[in-house]
């Protein structure tokens, strides 16, 4: 995979207050609807680079290069083998606690 990897936690997807920046320029501008302001403009533009971004950092996750169908494939398994050691871990706890 070409890039940086990035985290799912990392990615920025807070849009609501340049949304609500947006809203608030429009309200402002209400008594004149034909005109559009500069600042609503810029506000527009900003929350279509920050969409971009994250879309960017989306396509450098681990593992979406996978279909949906591999991707449960490849969870079902990581979950057996979580299962597995946990069952040995038990195990093991179990054999050094029994009589010495």
């Amino acid at each position: 995979m070409a890039g940086q990897v990035v985290a799912a936690g990392d990615i920025d997807v807070d849009f609501l207050p340049i949304i609500y920046q947006y809203l608030r320029c429009l309200e402002k501008e209400q008594p004149d609807l034909g005109r559009v302001s500069q600042e609503s403009s810029l506000k527009v533009l900003e929350l279509q680079r920050k969409i971009q971004t994250a879309r960017e950092q989306v396509r450098k996750l681990p593992g979406v290069e996978y279909s949906r169908e591999e991707q449960l494939r490849r969870l079902e398994a990581l979950r057996k083998q979580l299962a597995l050691k946990k069952h040995l871990l038990l195990k093991y706890k179990a054999k050094s606690e029994g009589p010495h």
